[in-house]
């Protein structure tokens, strides 16, 4: 499951409206609680842990990816 099928799963948006660029809250309208289930998506799938403060910083699916890309490495 790739990041974008994750935001679709919980956010319920199309996969090919889900970018980089794209703003998780004000674009896609996920609010804080579905942040917080991507967040364990995402330790689901990829095994990165995303702490509370990273949570609160995360603005865009970009953040997410980038984030994953610096746990991974």
């Amino acid at each position: 499951m790739s990041v974008a099928e994750i935001i679709e799963d919980v956010a319920g948006v199309p996969r090919d409206e889900i970018t980089p660029g794209k703003h998780l809250m004000q674009d896609l309208d996920v609010d804080s609680l579905g942040v917080v289930e991507i967040g364990a998506a995402i330790f689901d799938r990829f095994e990165v842990e995303i702490d509370d403060e990273e949570l609160k910083d995360i603005r865009t699916v970009g953040d997410i990816t980038d984030l994953i890309g610096r746990r991974m490495v």
